[in-house]
């Protein structure tokens, strides 16, 4: 399963920092960034299953960063 979300990261460093952290907390989570997109695109993909959007969208806001679910047909 496939999760896309729109975020407010716009330094490199910041997007690294994340990840690793999404890494670490969500281990069957693989996510990137895409920080040329007009909507700071994080890509997350689970392979044990679905993506819980509530709580990366939680350790995005405790890391003082904004996230939300991109509809599909956006």
């Amino acid at each position: 399963m496939v999760e896309v979300f729109k975020t407010n990261v716009t330094a490199r460093r910041h997007a690294q920092r994340l990840l690793t952290r999404i890494h670490k907390t969500f281990r069957h989570y693989r996510a990137n960034f895409d920080l040329e997109d007009c909507d700071r695109i994080l890509r997350v993909e689970n392979s044990a299953g679905l993506v819980h959007p509530v709580g990366l969208i939680s350790l995005l806001q405790e890391a003082g960063f904004q996230a939300e679910v991109l509809p599909e047909d956006a």
